[in-house]
């Protein structure tokens, strides 16, 4: 006698494998359509909150330099977690902790109790109680964690959490090649920078060298000569030499040499170091987030931004304290550099005073804002704030 299976068990079966190749095609055709990879993952955490209905995601990623964890992306934080950016950094947690150990090989749940960013959120977490994490590997290289979150006291099946790992499989590829991406693009910039130092060496300084050659020669032979055509040769050579120097400045900025051999933030904090040594003020310098990779051009910006701002503070402000703040989130970067010194009425900024016009166009050059916060013998507070959207 044959067995005939269950016409409402097989079509419950087809129901459930359409469900699953639906969810697989959606979250792929979302990632194919991107090669930037910010724009990658918020496209696939959104997918996944829809499909799956799930309130919040994010996704961490291992940096292949350090090894350190960052917050690559996010997704309906709540208050909680979005207010405190310090809350959402790498290091130490129960899912990066086991992943770093090699014990997460597979999606499972966890809950509010383990994880260490929910817990003490009653009031700021809106309810938030399990999430599942995700283990992202390519080829067995670690690329870092996915975090589902549910507002349920219900875990994910075991049929959601296979297919979730499916959908790691998709994320991990989708991140390697938008990496590679800008991998590329990072090195063209790159050789580009290196062209034009080039090029101004064997031009432009060379050419102000000559200049400088003859004008030496020039003043030389007037010594017979009145005053005044003295007076304006020597003053045609003091420019030429001033524009020598600035031609030899602008190959070290295109080579972003005080960048070279260290990460933005151990350049930033040096720089602070070397202001508050310089001009005899306390300096203090904070980070959170610094594990975050950064654009190249966003990185030399806020370097040459916060060079500007601490030489406003030495010049203008007669501060005995001054503090530096940085702060990565998935979707911007924050830059406050805090003095109290004698501060200045804020009508002026609109005349270009303290060089603060060459910093609100430096900031709008990079896509983002500069406020300025100062009250006369209160100090200055200056918060720049760029977007990250097509980071690496």
């Amino acid at each position: 006698m044959s067995f005939q299976p269950n016409q409402e068990v097989i079509n419950g079966k087809l129901t459930k494998r359409n469900r699953e190749l639906s969810i697989l095609n959606t979250i792929a055709d979302a990632l194919n359509r991107e090669v930037d990879l910010a724009r990658a993952l918020d496209a696939a955490l959104q997918k996944i909150a829809e499909l799956f209905d799930v309130q919040t995601s994010w996704v961490w990623l291992q940096r292949e330099d350090t090894g350190a964890t960052y917050l690559a992306a996010s997704l309906n934080l709540p208050p909680g977690l979005a207010n405190d950016p310090a809350r959402m950094e790498g290091g130490y947690c129960y899912c990066l902790d086991k992943y770093a150990l090699g014990e997460m090989e597979n999606a499972r749940n966890v809950s509010i109790i383990t994880c260490t960013r929910l817990q003490g959120l009653e009031q700021g977490a809106e309810g938030l109680r399990y999430h599942a994490s995700v283990p992202l590997y390519h080829h067995n290289k670690r690329v870092g964690v996915l975090n589902v979150v549910s507002a349920d006291w219900r875990e994910l099946s075991d049929d959601d959490l296979r297919l979730l790992n499916t959908i790691g499989d998709m994320l991990s590829i989708a991140i390697e090649r938008a990496q590679l991406f800008a991998h590329s693009i990072e090195f063209g910039a790159a050789e580009e920078r290196n062209r034009l130092a080039r090029e101004i060496h064997d031009t432009l300084a060379q050419g102000l060298t000559a200049i400088t050659l003859q004008l030496e020669t020039a003043d030389a032979l007037l010594d017979a000569n009145p005053d005044n055509a003295r007076a304006a040769v020597q003053k045609a050579l003091a420019l030429t030499r001033a524009n020598l120097e600035e031609a030899r400045r602008s190959v070290l900025d295109l080579r972003a040499a005080p960048l070279e051999r260290r990460t933005f933030c151990e350049a930033l904090g040096d720089l602070v170091a070397q202001y508050g040594a310089e001009w005899k003020f306390e300096t203090e310098f904070d980070v959170i987030g610094g594990n975050h990779p950064l654009p190249v051009r966003i990185e030399s910006g806020l370097y040459r931004m916060t060079q500007e701002a601490l030489t406003n503070v030495a010049r203008h402000a007669q501060a005995q304290h001054v503090r530096v703040e940085f702060t990565t989130m998935p979707d911007q970067v924050v830059l406050v550099v805090e003095d109290d010194g004698q501060g200045f009425d804020t009508e002026a900024l609109a005349k270009g005073r303290f060089g603060l016009v060459g910093l609100n166009e430096r900031a709008r050059l990079l896509g983002g804002t500069l406020e300025v916060c100062s009250v006369p013998s209160e100090g200055t507070v200056l918060t720049i704030i760029v977007p990250l959207e097509s980071a690496l």
